[in-house]
């Protein structure tokens, strides 16, 4: 028996590269202002922001629509469609690392916490400004060493599932 998940809680498959470096390129900035205001509230947005892209890829959250429908279709007008799986996988890592920073930050932990959010704005800097995800080549490591099923993504492996790299929307 296969268990799905409802529909309100699907992850894109696939995702436009194009609307994930642009929702990094948001998170670098409240993850800066976080590390600036170091308040549990600032952290918590993050972390909420994470949640809401692992649930359900850009659908409920306010950086993935302002990617998918301004940012994408008005700035960058191009579409270059990678599996979703990584994808969903480095968001949770992001959710990992912003949830971590919440309670170090409610324990009385700043320094700790704007540590653990610099570290995501480096990775999310390498995924906004060179289209590097850390966590989609963490997900490649444990799929390949079959810690993640390859049926979880089977087009990461077979590349000839994959469409084509890169196309313009304009």
């Amino acid at each position: 028996m296969s268990r799905s998940l409802p529909s309100f809680l699907t992850f894109p498959n696939p995702v436009n590269d194009y609307a994930a470096r642009s929702t990094a390129g948001l998170v670098i900035l409240l993850a800066v202002v976080a590390i600036v205001v170091d308040h549990p509230v600032v952290y918590a947005l993050l972390a909420l922001g994470f949640l809401l892209r692992v649930m359900a890829g850009p659908r409920y959250s306010p950086f993935g629509q302002l990617s998918v429908r301004v940012i994408v279709p008005k700035v960058w007008r191009k579409t270059k469609l990678v599996p979703g799986p990584p994808k969903r996988f480095a968001q949770t890592i992001g959710l990992v690392f912003s949830g971590a920073a919440l309670i170090l930050s409610i324990l009385g932990l700043g320094l700790a916490a704007q540590i653990v959010v610099g570290a995501l704005v480096v990775a999310a800097t390498l995924e906004f400004a060179f289209g590097l995800c850390l966590g989609c080549i963490a997900f490649g490591f444990l799929q390949r060493h079959g810690i993640i099923p390859e049926t979880v993504c089977e087009a990461c492996n077979n590349l000839s599932l994959r469409t084509p790299a890169e196309h313009s929307t304009a």
